[in-house]
């Protein structure tokens, strides 16, 4: 069992009141992490730790807080081993998994600080005689940044990164299901030498959530929110958010459709197909949901699908597996639900099924209509819906007939038709002969609809983690109408 502290203006702190919370390993039920249960109180010594260290940050030179920010990309690759071992008690994911979310995360830290120069503005010409005007952008504040479990370094490093080359500094708020985890990531930044106060770690119980939560988005120094998680908190964090008149860019669920049409290459297909549902047992936000296969080439892509997916070993992350567990039990028991639904209604399970612990096998469903709860519900676990449809029109309907909108694929051997489908395709990401989980450090990443709105990456992030000001400089005397 490993303990975490708050980490406050630079300082390991315990929670008020000496409050922890325990996070249980999924897969043997012991107690992976006792982490600090933070109080109101504390949440709001972080707001005012990063408040403070904010004028010093913002006004660091782009050149030092890049160098800042390329050093701690590489502690954050020296803590590989520590991430795994984090990550395999704590979310019950192979190691594997780690360490591909500790390459990337890197990554996202190195492109965040490729940005500390790009932050740039305009001169627009004025009608004012004498007058020089600017477009500039500056940084934003107190930035509240919420990461997840699921791909838990990839996206707590997306949190943190992009606001820091932009100026600001941080409250990250831990996920309750990986305090440890997070708190390597806070650890690396702090290692790096940024000054205190700069990035600051709060973890909360999961009762406390709400309130910590709130707190943190009604300090008035939080100027910015930004949150990647489910779509039902979501609508909470973005309701609160208004009701303080403050930004906050979401990245919420999806239901990844995943077209395979009539001409498309099979085998490439069913290896894409095979990734983007069960990589990290179908928890990812880009998972493949919703297969949609053309009539044409359905049998011969589902027997191709169903005997890579059988062969495909699940069982405790320690092990050699593709497939570790689900979040938690109660998770795994509600995909369960999902499939028993759709098989009641006349659906077919063509391998896996329901567990009665937190491990499920690859499991595929077909036959999936829309009076099936699984056709509409994001499952979040190692499950993908099979859909029959009869050429592009169909399966453009069934891949867009669903409130999310993150990503999405289309395979076909003619690119011309493939792209007309991918125009169509109501998402804010996708791939054209490519699986649905994919991502760079690079890229503008976020969705449409109820897959929230904003986008994290590149000099996109910019936009989002700035504020854009309006200067201008007088050089001749002006005339006055009185």
């Amino acid at each position: 069992m490993f303990h975490t502290t708050l980490i406050i203006a630079d300082r390991e702190v315990a929670a008020g009141g000496a409050g922890t919370f325990d996070r249980i390993d999924p897969v043997t039920g012991d107690v992976a992490t006792r982490a600090a249960a933070a109080s109101v109180e504390d949440a709001l010594q972080a707001a005012d730790a990063a408040a403070a260290a904010f004028p010093t940050w913002s006004e660091t030179p782009p050149g030092e807080r890049r160098r800042l920010l390329l050093k701690a990309a590489d502690l954050l690759e020296s803590k590989a081993d520590d991430f795994a071992a984090a990550v395999v008690t704590e979310t019950g994911s192979p190691a594997h998994w780690s360490h591909f979310n500790v390459g990337l995360a890197a990554d996202m830290i190195r492109e965040a600080a490729s940005l500390t120069t790009h932050i740039t503005g305009e001169v627009i010409p004025s009608d004012r005689p004498g007058t020089t005007a600017m477009a500039i952008r500056v940084p934003a504040g107190v930035v509240l940044s919420i990461a997840p479990w699921n791909a838990p370094i990839i996206l707590g490093v997306r949190a943190l990164a992009a606001p820091l080359a932009c100026g600001n500094t941080i409250v990250f708020k831990a996920s309750e299901k990986c305090p440890r985890t997070h708190a390597l990531i806070v650890d690396a930044f702090r290692a790096a030498g940024l000054p205190a106060g700069t990035v600051n770690l709060v973890s909360n119980a999961p009762e406390d959530a709400a309130r910590i939560v709130e707190s943190l988005i009604a300090h008035p120094k939080v100027r910015r929110i930004n949150f990647t998680g489910a779509t039902r908190v979501g609508r909470i964090i973005a309701g609160t958010a208004a009701r303080y008149l403050k930004p906050v860019l979401l990245e919420l669920g999806g239901k990844a459709p995943l077209i395979v049409l009539d001409d498309a290459d099979i085998d490439e297909a069913v290896n894409a197909a095979a990734f983007g549902a069960f990589a990290n047992a179908g928890q990812i936000c880009m998972s493949t949901e919703k297969l949609i296969l053309d009539n044409k080439i359905a049998g011969a892509f589902l027997d191709k699908f169903a005997a890579k997916a059988s062969a495909l070993p699940a069982g405790d992350p320690r092990g050699h597996v593709v497939l570790g567990s689900c979040i938690t039990s109660e998770a795994a028991h509600r995909v369960g639900d999902l499939i028993r639904d759709a098989v009641g209604k006349g659906a077919k399970v063509l391998c896996g099924g329901p567990s009665d612990n937190a491990i499920m096998n690859a499991t595929i469903v077909d036959g999936v209509t829309d009076q099936m709860e699984l056709y509409h519900q994001e499952s979040f676990g190692p499950v993908v819906s099979i859909i029959h449809v009869d050429g592009d029109d169909e399966a453009v309907r069934v891949a867009n007939d669903t409130e999310y909108g993150l990503s999405a694929a289309v395979y076909s051997k003619d690119i011309g038709r493939a792209l007309k489908v991918a125009r169509r395709v109501e998402s804010g990401i996708c791939h054209i002969n490519g699986p649905t989980v994919h991502d760079e450090a690079q890229m503008p990443f976020g969705g449409v609809k109820s897959s929230g709105y904003g986008r994290f990456g590149g000099k996109a992030a910019i936009d989002e983690f700035t504020e854009m000001r309006w200067i201008t400089i007088q050089t001749e005397p002006m005339q006055y109408p009185f």
